[in-house]
């Protein structure tokens, strides 16, 4: 890293996740919502219009080992890798004493949908695509700081096979797949991914 009072360098930005001191989102709905960690865990202030002021309405949050909603565009299914068109179909067997099927749910933002998923226990999936080879969402700017997020939550991110926090960018916009969310749904995935490599 750049000393203090010199110059920024593009190496001080190519950092993994694992050196964030900071991370948090806003989210807008039928209340607004301020959730942010420093690494000693998960806090969430909900504005009060009344006073003006964000106040402490969710201390420590943690997110659910187990799920049971999987956030995933099933619009471009057909593009998915083998692992993940499997893992859906897993979502959707009828095994009531596994607690499936589990509940499909994709806004198509991913704050809201990684909201959700942190209060209820499920996974965010963005996979790579026949169009998106590489994953979609950026790696520095959406999927660290929402690792670090779901980590300090006692959950897991992942790119199907490495955790997102320990990846080491090369390029301020490097995209990659993205798996967030309950630790026992990402480890899931992970192991269809693995078990059902895509044929070459």
């Amino acid at each position: 890293m750049s000393p203090i009072g010199q110059p920024a360098t593009i190496e001080d930005f190519l950092q993994p996740g694992n050196q964030q001191v900071a991370a948090g989102y806003i989210i807008y709905g039928s209340s607004t919502m301020l959730v942010y960690t420093t690494g000693n865990g998960v806090h969430g202030f909900t504005y009060d219009p009344s006073i003006g002021a964000f106040c402490l309405s969710h201390e420590n949050m943690r997110i659910p080992e187990d799920g049971t909603i999987y956030s995933i565009n099933e619009g471009n299914y057909i593009r998915f890798p083998l692992g993940v068109k499997k893992y859906i179909k897993y979502c959707q067997e009828n095994v009531p004493e596994e607690n499936r099927p589990y509940t499909s749910r994709y806004i198509g933002s991913l704050v809201s949908d990684f909201h959700r998923n942190m209060l209820k226990g499920g996974m965010y999936l963005y996979p790579s695509t026949a169009a998106y080879p590489s994953g979609k969402l950026r790696l520095l700017y959406e999927c660290n700081p929402m690792a670090f997020i779901i980590e300090q939550a006692g959950g897991k991110a992942s790119d199907g096979a490495r955790r997102i926090m320990d990846i080491k960018p090369v390029e301020l916009h490097q995209r990659v797949p993205f798996f967030v969310g309950s630790t026992n749904m990402v480890n899931k995935v992970e192991e269809f991914l693995e078990n059902f490599p895509d044929q070459e």
